[in-house]
C-alpha cells in the first residue's frame, strides 16, 4: 500500500533550474562553458558584500536575528516605508510559497499570465487553486484579458513586471487601470525582481507609492539579480503590515541567515556598483538586439536582464546544440512557444560568444 499524498502534486512538475556549468563540462567533456540561463549577474557583486560576509562568519555559531531587525530598517530607510511594511525572505521563491499558503484555499480563483515565473503556477496549484491563465499578447501581459477573467471572488492575482521570461513590461497607467478594476478583497502580488534594469519612461518606477491607496497590493523585490547575490538567497516584500503579519505567522523563524542579512545590508548601500550593472546590461542588450536583427531573428525588446527570442526551429534542439558549444541558455517552454528561448545578458565577451555559437548552431 502506497503512502498517501496531496493529489494536487499530480499536476505539478518539479522546477528545473538552469543547467549548472560543472554538469555541462562533465557531461560533454568541455573545458570552457558560459551560463546565460538563470538571469544571474555576470559582473559579480559589490566588494563590500564580501567584507560583510567575512565579518559575519565570526558569529555563525549563533542563530540569526529571526526578525531581521537591522535589515528591515535598512530596507525601510532606502525605500521610504516603515519597518513593519517589510518582510525579508529566503529569496522571492520563499515569499511566493508563503503567499500561496497564507491566502489560497482549495477552489480559490487565482489569475496569472500564460508565460511568467513558473513558481506562481506550482505553488497556487499545490494549494488547490482554480487557475485562470491569461494568454499572452505578443509575449506581453494582456491586462485587458486579466480584467475579463478577474471577478470580485478572485482571491489572488500574480503580476510580474518586467516579466520573466519574456522581459516585457506594462506601463504605470496600465497598472493603475488594473488595480482600479480589482476588488480590495483580492490580493495583488506585484513582483518586480527586474525593477532595477527597467529604463522605459512609462515603466512604474513609483510602484511603492501605490501601496498608500491599494492596501491589497504586495510588492516583491530581490537582491538576486541586479545586486548579484543570488547564491545567498534574499528577497523582500513591501506592503500593508496587516497582510505581512498574516504571512509572518507561518514564516520559518530563521529563514534569512546571519550571513545573508549582513551581505544584503552591504549590497543595498553600494549605489555605485548598481549603476555600473545597469549600464553594462543596457549595452549588452543593445548589442544582442543588433546581432539578432542582422541574423533575421525574431526577438522581444526587454526591460530586464534577459531576452526572449525565436530560433525559428525547435528550441530544445537549439538548446542542445548550444550546450555542445559550451553555452547554456534555456527554452521558454509551453505548447505555443516551441521555437522560443531565453538568454540572459552576460558580459560583452559572453554575449559575443553566445552569438558566435548561435550562428554556428543555426547554420
Amino acid at each position: 500500500m502506497a503512502v498517501r499524498y496531496r493529489k494536487e502534486l499530480d499536476t505539478i512538475s518539479p522546477y528545473v533550474p538552469g543547467k549548472p556549468i560543472d554538469d555541462v563540462k562533465r557531461e560533454l567533456g568541455l573545458d570552457h562553458v558560459i551560463k546565460l540561463a538563470s538571469n544571474e549577474n555576470p559582473f559579480g557583486f559589490s566588494s563590500s558584500v564580501k567584507e560583510a560576509v567575512m565579518k559575519a562568519l565570526d558569529n555563525v555559531n549563533l542563530y540569526p536575528d529571526g526578525n531581521a531587525t537591522l535589515l528591515k530598517a535598512k530596507i525601510a530607510a532606502k525605500y521610504g516605508v516603515t519597518p513593519e511594511m517589510v518582510l525579508p525572505t529566503c529569496g522571492s521563491d520563499e515569499m511566493v510559497d508563503l503567499i500561496a499558503k497564507t491566502f489560497i484555499d482549495p477552489g480559490s480563483q487565482v489569475v496569472m499570465a500564460e508565460v511568467t515565473f513558473p513558481r506562481y503556477f506550482s505553488t497556487s496549484k499545490m494549494m488547490g487553486a482554480e487557475l485562470k491563465i491569461v494568454p499572452m499578447n505578443n509575449m506581453a501581459f494582456d491586462l485587458e484579458g486579466f480584467k475579463r477573467v478577474i471577478t470580485p471572488e478572485t482571491r489572488l492575482v500574480w503580476l510580474c513586471n518586467p516579466n520573466n521570461p519574456t522581459g516585457t513590461f506594462f506601463t504605470r497607467d496600465q497598472l493603475i487601470d488594473l488595480l482600479e478594476h480589482i476588488s480590495p478583497e483580492t490580493l495583488v502580488v506585484y513582483d518586480e525582481a527586474y525593477y532595477e534594469f527597467a529604463t522605459h519612461p512609462e515603466y512604474p518606477k513609483d510602484s511603492l507609492d501605490f501601496l498608500k491607496k491599494y492596501k491589497n497590493m504586495l510588492v516583491m523585490k530581490t537582491l538576486s539579480k541586479a545586486y548579484g547575490i543570488a547564491g545567498l538567497r534574499i528577497g523582500f516584500t513591501i506592503g500593508d503590515a496587516t497582510l505581512l503579519g498574516l504571512i509572518n505567522r507561518i514564516r520559518n523563524p530563521f529563514n534569512v541567515t546571519l550571513i545573508t542579512q549582513a551581505a544584503a545590508m552591504a549590497a543595498l548601500d553600494d549605489d555605485e556598483f548598481l549603476i555600473k550593472i545597469i549600464e553594462n546590461n543596457h549595452a549588452g542588450k543593445h548589442y544582442l538586439y543588433e546581432e539578432f536583427e542582422k541574423m533575421g531573428i525574431e526577438f522581444v525588446k526587454t526591460e530586464a536582464n534577459h531576452i526572449a527570442f525565436s530560433a525559428g526551429k525547435d528550441a530544445t534542439a537549439v538548446f542542445n546544440g548550444l550546450l555542445k558549444e559550451g553555452v547554456i541558455i534555456r527554452p521558454i517552454g509551453g505548447e505555443n512557444y516551441k521555437t522560443w528561448l531565453r538568454v540572459s545578458i552576460g558580459t560583452m565577451e559572453e554575449n559575443q560568444e553566445f552569438i558566435r555559437a548561435l550562428k554556428k548552431v543555426l547554420a
